[in-house]
């Protein structure tokens, strides 16, 4: 194991408002984010893009021009970042994702690695939305690995269940990818719980060898998963599309104090959190 640890920010979420969340929406705005985030410690962001008309900010945008704008206010913003996009769309139509990638060429794109029924149930005996297929066939796959290919983009896996996890091993045996890279997806309430336990138990279901991080999504329970990570050797990432709340319970103000609560708790865990040129290194 590596006592060297890549943390990444997740800048902002898909549909979170922002006029009752302290999530950026502006190219100006995830600048801002992403110089704080980076000033902590954080060498990659992922990023989502959102609608930039008025009062429409908590919508998502498959916008190219966004896109660009986006990437190119971070990188001036935070000199050697590396950029990771979202990718991620409910039914087969991915070609707005595939325009994002083509036009910002990010160094990192995720991969949405297998289809899950998303679901969350409310304590009322209710759904909280109504119940949504997240298609992501290896059809669909393949033909994002085929842009990423394109644009010299590394793809990153992301995993919401074990069986995910497996098929992603199976990508790199069938010569889909040579080297894969896992993303632990937990907390959605439909895919894998955020459970420090079942987390030692994944790490044996990955190729060995391959870079792996988890993507942790809920309130303070989050942080004792955190920690596990880093002591099991993975990559860390937090940011206000994951959560909102520091390990104290307290809410936080944005996507700093979220990575310097991360990069506290990888030293703790006897781990070195590195420069953006290391993470380039490792990660590329």
């Amino acid at each position: 194991m590596s006592d060297e640890v890549v943390i990444t920010c997740a800048l902002t979420g898909v549909l979170t408002n922002p006029q009752q969340h302290p999530v950026p929406v502006t190219p100006e705005e995830m600048a801002a984010s992403a110089r704080e985030a980076f000033d902590a410690g954080a060498s990659v962001m992922h990023v989502h893009f959102r609608s930039q008309e008025p009062g429409m900010g908590h919508l998502p945008s498959w916008d190219p021009q966004v896109a660009v704008a986006i990437a190119e206010a971070i990188r001036h913003a935070c000199p050697g970042v590396i950029l990771n996009f979202s990718t991620g769309t409910i039914g087969r139509d991915q070609q707005g994702a595939l325009d994002c990638i083509r036009a910002g060429r990010p160094e990192i794109a995720a991969c949405n690695a297998g289809s899950l029924n998303y679901l969350k149930a409310r304590s009322n005996g209710t759904w909280a939305w109504p119940p949504m297929l997240f298609e992501n066939t290896v059809e669909k796959i393949e033909e994002l690995l085929e842009v990423c290919r394109e644009t010299g983009t590394r793809p990153e896996f992301e995993c919401f269940d074990v069986g995910i996890v497996r098929s992603v091993g199976m990508f790199s045996d069938v010569g889909m990818v040579e080297q894969p890279n896992y993303n632990l997806v937990m907390g959605v309430a439909s895919g894998m719980p955020a459970d420090p336990d079942l987390l030692q138990l994944l790490t044996r279901y990955m190729h060995e060898g391959t870079l792996w991080q988890s993507t942790v999504i809920g309130r303070q329970e989050i942080w004792a998963l955190h920690r596990k990570t880093a002591e099991l050797g993975g990559h860390l990432r937090s940011g206000v599309e994951d959560t909102f709340y520091l390990s104290d319970g307290s809410r936080t103000s944005g996507n700093g104090p979220l990575i310097e609560a991360l990069v506290n708790l990888a030293e703790e865990a006897g781990r070195t959190v590195v420069s953006p040129q290391r993470a380039r290194e490792i990660f590329l």
